[in-house]
């Protein structure tokens, strides 16, 4: 199966699985965009950047828990380098609000694993947003920041 196959499957499943999430909610647009966010997630997991490369904008932007401001070409090189090795990344309690075809994705991530060796676990809030053009979301911007314990 090629890349593009296997994420093809990844958001069908992912959009089943957040429809199913989502009971209440009657907007295909908002099923997936949570689709999006957990596919967003899988990727990181898996290094791979090819796949979150399709989910951003060429102008994106990311503002990190610790407060470093990372560009598209950063945001992607740290996800394939292999001293970033996450186990367990999922995201809760997560709302859509529309704005025509912008939407602001917010909710609570939870991370764990290993960085340049070091283990770490991370329990924050993320913000993001995103575009749509011609049918496609785009993310044009991501911030998380960690909820103190």
């Amino acid at each position: 199966m090629n890349q593009r196959t296997a994420f093809l499957v990844l958001f069908i499943v992912a959009s089943v699985f957040a429809a199913a999430q989502n009971p209440h909610s009657t907007n295909p647009e908002e099923a997936r965009l949570i689709s999006l966010e957990k596919m967003w997630n899988q990727a990181q997991m898996q290094h791979d950047s090819a796949a979150l490369k399709g989910m951003i904008s060429d102008r994106f932007v990311s503002t990190e828990w610790d407060g470093v401001l990372s560009t598209r070409d950063q945001f992607l090189s740290e996800i394939s380098d292999p001293k970033f090795d996450p186990a367990v990344m999922s995201v809760e309690d997560v709302k859509v609000e529309f704005y025509d075809d912008t939407a602001i994705v917010i909710g609570v991530y939870r991370t764990k694993g290993k960085s340049n060796g070091k283990p770490y676990e991370h329990v924050g809030r993320f913000t993001d947003t995103w575009i749509r053009t011609n049918s496609v979301w785009k993310c044009v911007a991501s911030h998380t920041s960690l909820i103190q314990k």
